[in-house]
């Protein structure tokens, strides 16, 4: 048996050893040069990870070193002022100060009680400069200096009193400009990093300063600055490692690979020459060749044209799975999600939705900047499978999903982060009035993942406004029965184009707070389950002397309370409210409720006639139980609340607004709001605390937690990680789905039951994992 080789010569089975000699050495070889490579990356991880650390804490210091340079100016310069008279004539003050101080660009005075802050309108004079003059009036130590936006431009703050500190006679505001602060952060080097200077408490802070590399993998928390309430985040440089992270062990498999190859490549050469030497004998099929004539040269087949609308097998295109979450599709922008993703997985949405029969969708999003081009990149990849997409353009999630049902397309996407970082985007599925979780997630990515892409398609697009047709919808029906005067803080996310109208619509008197939709959230992080980003909501209820304050997140669906005594209510506090007015026209109505509410919220349930149910946490999980049971109300202590006495059933928290209002609105004691929630039972609890792990290691910790952990008398339910009720008190871990983070709350009838279920936690916790760093 012969074959042809390259340039017609005849490849004998003798020879395919030497070509396997040969494919085999040079993959050893490039084997072994690969891991010598990966050696060296691993050597210097090590050093470059110190380098950009050694850069944080000169950074720090520096920073800090800057800054108590700028204070002492200051203070210097008020030290030759006279505390007493200088309110007399506050003019000649300023002019003082400023004659000491020729880098300032503003500089105030107000009196020692700061009473003209107190009852200032705060959207005029500042929510930022107010809470740093109020701060500085009870701070323990020296003032802070912060950073303040000024008609766009950032300049650094400082307010210190004139006159003792416990009892000043007046206060002094100074701002002067961040670029000292700023060259020496550039003069700073990162290396293969990124640092970052932020403002705020690692929650929703608010980036500065940025230089190095942006693909770094920046860290949540991060060093704080002496003096100031400014900290330096670091990224670590990430270098692509895919061995063991061991030199040693990198080394020997590049010599391994090296050898071998080398070996390889020089037995074939030396199996080559002997073979050259000896004088081959002819073989059969040379001998009969020599003594038949040639046949006459057939002329060359004609290549069969290829059939009509058969595409070519497409490649498997591969995206980073770890996008496709428990509830919805989410990653960062530029990095695991582009325009060409969200193309794919439109087009594995469209396939999805073909197969069921379905041939139209909505599709919405968000005020994130990324927004358009992902709406572009998911609608091409929608209509490439045949879909039609009506394209509702920027509006809160809610009315995307009130979209679906009033285009009667019972599918929608929104495209949107919720109430993660600027950075953040993702996509929340809903197909064929299913929302899409877990496994549904998990079969898009299988789609783009193996090629099974419907494509070709040439489906319509056309842009529809909705938003009239929904604010109509909710005030047709929701009123408010009495005049009630309301701040809405939307975060500067997408709900401030549409909930101030709703609002305004049932009757309410309407202050709007960071309503201008912002993809950047200058002020605060869109997120009203953490109680930090609620400050300037409290601040300017208290100002306005309105009746209550409600906040959304960045895309509308979840919903946070503060009364006007600067109480946040936690939404399962809220649900109580929820469940006795729907029970009162619904007797008997199943209302769920997730794993982190309070224990009191099952007896008030019962009380009101209802037939409690505890799920799961998440959105998609608790819309699909509610369709099991036919619930007629659901809510989640993240602020989800989901109505299906007069409404769809989704998650709307715009609705849940409108619906408390006229809950509030129409007591017939009319009585204030914090009297109506007095009667809702509360205890001791905490917000939602989170532990931060590696992405997958929370999982692999309960795992281990539900093996180990011993709550002794305690009911466990296990449905959503590890909840141990006491007939006081109770406590939860579980892992979150949609971050790699241990989520934790306990609750408890008083303060003492409370530091009991904790230190049960504690001790349970440890005994899985000794060093866990815990928030309690």
């Amino acid at each position: 048996m012969d074959l042809k080789g390259l340039g017609g010569q005849r490849l004998t089975i003798g020879d395919w050893p030497r070509l396997v000699r040969l494919a085999a050495g040079t993959v050893l070889l490039l084997l072994g040069l690969f891991c010598s490579w990966q050696a060296w990356l691993i050597f210097d991880e090590s050093s470059a990870d110190e380098h950009v650390q050694a850069a944080q804490q000169q950074a720090v210091r520096e920073l800090a070193s800057e800054l108590a340079g700028e204070r002492q100016q200051i203070e210097h310069a008020l030290a030759g002022i006279d505390p007493a008279g200088a309110l007399a004539n506050p003019t000649a003050t300023i002019t003082a100060i400023k004659a000491q101080l020729p880098q300032a660009q503003a500089v105030e005075l107000y009196s020692g009680g700061l009473d003209e802050v107190l009852h200032a309108n705060y959207r005029d004079f500042g929510y930022a400069k107010a809470a740093q003059l109020m701060a500085a009036q009870s701070a323990d130590g020296a003032p802070l200096v912060q950073s303040v936006s000024h008609n766009g431009e950032r300049r650094l703050s400082l307010a210190l009193p004139l006159g003792g500190a416990q009892r000043p006679q007046a206060w002094v505001w100074v701002e002067w400009p961040l670029t000292a602060l700023q060259q020496r952060f550039a003069g700073i080097s990162a290396g293969g990093g990124r640092l970052e200077l932020r403002q705020g408490d690692g929650r929703g802070d608010v980036r500065l300063l940025s230089s190095g590399v942006e693909a770094a993998d920046m860290s949540a928390l991060g060093q704080p600055v002496a003096g100031s309430n400014l900290n330096v985040a670091a990224a670590l440089p990430e270098a692509f490692i895919v061995l063991p992270r061991s030199w040693p062990v990198a080394v020997l498999i590049a010599l391994f690979g090296i050898g071998s190859g080398i070996y390889l490549l020089w037995l074939r050469l030396r199996v080559g020459q002997w073979r050259a030497a000896k004088p081959e004998e002819p073989v059969l099929s040379e001998v009969e060749t020599a003594a038949t004539p040639p046949e006459p040269a057939k002329p060359a087949p004609v290549p069969s044209a290829p059939r009509p609308n058969q595409p070519a097998k497409a490649e498997p295109v591969r995206v980073d799975p770890t996008i496709f979450r428990a509830y919805d599709v989410r990653g960062v922008v530029g990095q695991s999600l582009t325009r060409e993703v969200a193309k794919l997985l439109g087009q594995a949405i469209g396939s999805l939705m073909r197969e069921r029969g379905l041939h139209e969708i909505v599709v919405g999003r968000d005020g994130r900047l990324s927004g358009p081009e992902l709406v572009a990149g998911l609608s091409d990849g929608l209509r490439a499978a045949g879909i039609d997409v009506i394209d509702l353009g920027a509006v809160p999630t809610p009315v995307v999903y009130y979209a679906a049902y009033r285009f009667n397309t019972g599918s929608g996407v929104a495209v949107t982060g919720s109430h993660n970082p600027p950075d953040y985007n993702g996509f929340k599925i809903v197909i064929g009035g299913e929302t899409l979780s877990e496994g549904a997630i998990q079969d898009l990515y299988r789609r783009i993942n193996e090629g099974a892409l419907e494509s070709g398609g040439e489906g319509r697009q056309r842009s529809v406004d909705v938003v009239p047709d929904y604010i109509e919808r909710i005030v047709s029906d929701v009123q408010a029965g009495r005049h009630l005067k309301v701040v809405v803080d939307s975060g500067n996310g997408i709900p401030g184009a549409v909930a101030p109208q709703v609002l305004e619509g049932i009757g309410c008197e309407v202050i709007p707070l960071y309503c201008d939709v912002d993809g950047t959230f200058p002020n605060h992080h869109p997120d009203p389950s953490d109680p930090h980003n609620l400050e300037d909501l409290i601040l300017a209820v208290k100002q306005t002397g309105a009746d209550l304050g409600v906040a959304f997140d960045g895309d509308g669906d979840r919903l946070g309370v503060v009364t006007r005594a600067g109480e946040i209510i936690f939404p399962d506090r809220t649900l109580m409210l929820f469940a006795r007015d729907v029970l009162s026209r619904q007797p008997g109505a199943t209302i769920i409720y997730d794993v982190k509410c309070t224990g009191h919220l099952k007896g008030e349930i019962l009380d009101a006639g209802g037939s409690p149910l505890m799920w799961r946490t998440g959105h998609s999980l608790i819309k699909a139980k509610m369709r099991e049971t036919g619930a007629e109300l659901a809510g989640e202590m993240s602020g989800h609340f989901f109505f299906k006495e007069r409404w769809y059933g989704f998650d709307d928290g715009i609705y849940a607004g409108a619906r408390l209002l006229e809950i509030l609105a129409g007591d017939l004691e009319e009585r204030t709001p914090e009297e109506i929630f007095a009667t809702c039972p509360k205890g001791v609890s905490t917000p939602e605390l989170k532990i931060e792990m590696a992405e997958g290691e929370h999982y692999r910790f309960m795992e281990k937690f539900r093996e180990k952990a011993d709550f002794g008398g305690a009911t466990l339910i296990t449905i959503d990680g590890v909840r141990a009720d006491w007939p006081d008190g109770w406590g939860l871990v579980r892992p979150s789905n949609t971050t790699p983070v241990l989520v934790l709350r306990f609750d408890a009838d008083n303060a003492a039951a409370l530091k009991r279920v904790q230190q049960v936690f504690r001790e349970q916790l440890l005994a899985v994992e000794p060093g866990l760093k815990l928030p309690f």
